[in-house]
C-alpha cells in the first residue's frame, strides 16, 4: 500500500468518467443517514476506509490516490466519504483526529476532513483498506451531525 502518493496513471479508479470521485455540497445532498456497517467483503461500506483518486480542491485536473472514510450510502448507489490526511491538523475544527491504522503503512496519525465531502462510485474505488472502529467512526459521525445536521 502506498500512502498519499501522486499518481499520473490515467486508469486510476475514480479519476475519470462517470465513476470519477467528485466533491459534493453537503448542504445540497438531501437527507443523509450516516451508518456504521463495515463488512470485509471487498465492497465499500460505511465505516470502511477505501482508496480512490481524490481531486485537489483547486479542481484543476490534479489529485492523488488516497484513503477516504465512507460515511453513508446514497439512494442512487453512490457513497459519501471524507478524505484522510497524515498532515497534522491539531486544533483545526474542520478536521477530526482518528489516530493511526492499517491504511497507513508508516503508522502515522491521520485526520479526517469533515469540511469536504466526496461522492464515490463503487467502480471508482481501488480497494478496501480496513474498517475504522466504531468509536472513531462515531467521532466523525458526531462532527458531521454538528456541522450538517446529518443523522
Amino acid at each position: 500500500m502506498t500512502a498519499f502518493t501522486h499518481d499520473t496513471d490515467e486508469n486510476v479508479p475514480g479519476r475519470f468518467g462517470r465513476t470519477a470521485t467528485t466533491e459534493a455540497d453537503p448542504r445540497q445532498v438531501g437527507r443523509v443517514r450516516t451508518e456504521y456497517s463495515p463488512a470485509h467483503d471487498g465492497d465499500p461500506d460505511p465505516g470502511e476506509i477505501v482508496w480512490t483518486w481524490v481531486p485537489f480542491e483547486e479542481n484543476d485536473g490534479r489529485g492523488k490516490d488516497r484513503p477516504v472514510l465512507v460515511v453513508a450510502r446514497e439512494a442512487a448507489g453512490t457513497f459519501l466519504a471524507v478524505q484522510l490526511s497524515s498532515k497534522r491538523h491539531d486544533g483545526d475544527r474542520e478536521w477530526v483526529a482518528i489516530g493511526s491504522g492499517p491504511w497507513d503503512r508508516s503508522g502515522r496519525d491521520s485526520w479526517v476532513d469533515v469540511d469536504r465531502i466526496l461522492r464515490l462510485h463503487e467502480q471508482g474505488m481501488r480497494r478496501e483498506a480496513c474498517a475504522l472502529d466504531r468509536g472513531r467512526f462515531n467521532l466523525v459521525r458526531h462532527r458531521l451531525h454538528e456541522r450538517y445536521g446529518w443523522s
